[in-house]
């Protein structure tokens, strides 16, 4: 159930929403039929128009009006039954002022003018010579331009020229075995939709929980609007780098989580395309020329979640001064005592509470696909009142017999059979401590997740001989330690590292 608060917030987060979704549709009546229009998130879209024709027997030619204007036409199908297609055009040479003055060059128009003074009208007819950066006419045996100064003046055309049409148009020679009306389904790819998701989290950090409102925010940039269509939307980029699109997160930077962020095994009560997820709307919606709109997918209230604090250091990072921690949230999306569904690719804004109990936005950060059953925690801004400051307290030689210094390696040759080979080798090994300072100023202890990043190297043999507090290996390039920090006071976290460099 959404709460008032959240609304109050999502309305805060996603300003114009609910003039978007209110737009109304311009334009005259339109030839589309049962509209269904299946969205991607990398500027592709299937749309798949159900109209009904009536057909004479033998061939002729059925013009499909108002299809999309990025319409990719090489991907058009059409479903008929009793008809062979012949062949297809797609007429994208619309009807406007410009495309009209440059069909009739070469042709004879006619220039009205209105005299400003008495507001009587004089015609003369012209001869339009070429539409290069301006108009050049011949009028009688003058040549002339026709400027764009305000002054009343207008053409008029004998006629349209036949190739121009007032609306996106897709025209298919149709061979039909028996005449009569039927039903005939367009489907085709198109240019110019997308859509993303945003997410609205209201933290209450006395109540270890959150509430999330989850939106949509449908994209059309083409020119065709789609009246009254089933809409789904998909969550993937189908045919692309999925590290590249919307949900890989390397698109715009690197996204980065804090630890703790596990993905899901869990799976989602929605339908499915492949290994995509489908999100579709609960009722048909206009999809207008030009807009874009915000419709709800996710409201949950009362989820479990945590405030925690992560310092992330880089390979010998050393500071002069004490850094800010980051503040994470952490919370799960899983069915029980999570958001309870698999969640598409987009940003998570934060907000809090303040004293007078308004919310107020303390931080973002954007996820991508995510299954159901993830634990994640996320950055979400800089904390003031905790501290870290590393340091590289020594770095030193070691001695060669503390690592291993002599490789055994068995060679087998076509002479001498099977043999081993041990090699002595000179290597440089050393011993780095690094002493990370951390202090906090809040009012009540915390634990802040600090982060030595850049341990993986050619060799992958890094060690870690002595820590002051336990450390988990996240990966081969970092090692966490989850450091307590009493209120209003500090810690210490001393760690030896083993290297080859």
């Amino acid at each position: 159930m959404r709460c008032a608060g959240l609304a109050m917030v999502a309305a805060m987060a996603l300003p114009g929403a609910v003039g978007a979704q209110s737009s109304p549709v311009t334009g005259g009546t339109s030839a589309q039929g049962d509209v269904a229009v299946t969205i991607y998130s990398n500027d592709v879209a299937l749309v798949q128009d159900t109209r009904s024709l009536a057909l004479p027997k033998g061939v002729s030619r059925q013009d499909f009006p108002d299809v999309s204007t990025n319409i990719r036409p090489e991907t058009v199908r059409l479903s008929v039954a009793g008809a062979d297609i012949v062949e297809q055009n797609y007429d994208y040479d619309l009807l406007s002022p410009r495309a009209l003055m440059e069909k009739a060059v070469g042709q004879t128009i006619t220039l009205v003018r209105t005299n400003p003074a008495t507001g009587a009208e004089s015609r003369e007819a012209a001869r339009v010579l070429a539409t290069n950066g301006g108009v050049v006419l011949q009028i009688g045996n003058r040549i002339e331009i026709l400027r764009d100064d305000g002054l009343p003046v207008r053409v008029v055309f004998e006629s349209l020229p036949p190739s121009l049409r007032a609306r996106p148009t897709l025209s298919v020679t149709l061979d039909a075995v028996t005449g009569g009306a039927r039903p005939v389904t367009l489907s085709y790819l198109t240019g110019g939709f997308g859509w993303s998701a945003d997410y609205v989290a209201l933290f209450d950090e006395a109540k270890s929980s959150i509430d999330v409102q989850g939106w949509v925010t449908l994209r059309n940039n083409g020119g065709t609007t789609f009246v009254n269509a089933d809409t789904v939307l998909v969550a993937g980029a189908p045919g692309a780098d999925p590290g590249l699109g919307s949900g890989g997160g390397r698109r715009g930077g690197v996204t980065r989580f804090a630890p703790g962020t596990l993905p899901g095994t869990e799976t989602a009560d929605r339908a499915r395309l492949g290994d995509y997820y489908l999100y579709p709307l609960g009722h048909r919606t206009t999809l207008a020329a030009n807009q874009q709109k915000q419709v709800s997918f996710l409201s949950v209230n009362a989820v479990p979640a945590k405030k925690g604090y992560e310092f992330r250091n880089d390979w010998l990072g050393a500071q002069d001064d004490p850094q800010s921690a980051a503040t994470t949230l952490s919370f799960s999306s899983a069915r029980s005592g999570g958001l309870g569904d698999a969640l598409p690719a987009g940003t998570v804004r934060v907000y809090v509470r303040d004293a007078k109990g308004q919310p107020q936005f303390i931080g973002e950060n954007s996820i991508g696909h995510t299954p159901m059953g993830s634990s994640l925690a996320l950055r979400t801004g800089e904390a003031f009142d905790v501290k870290v400051k590393p340091t590289v307290e020594k770095r030193e030689q070691i001695k060669s017999d503390e690592w291993e210094r002599t490789g055994r390696y068995r060679i087998t040759d076509s002479k001498d059979g099977t043999r081993t080979v041990a090699i002595d080798r000179q290597v440089t090994y050393w011993r780095t401590t690094m002493r990370y300072a951390l202090t906090n100023a809040r009012p009540e202890p915390v634990t802040v997740d600090v982060v030595q990043a850049g341990l993986d190297t050619y060799f992958h043999d890094t060690r870690v001989p002595t820590e002051s507090v336990p450390g988990t290996q996240r990966s081969l390039d970092e090692r966490v330690w989850h450091v307590t920090v009493p209120a209003n006071g500090a810690s210490v976290l001393t760690v030896a590292f083993d290297t080859r460099y």
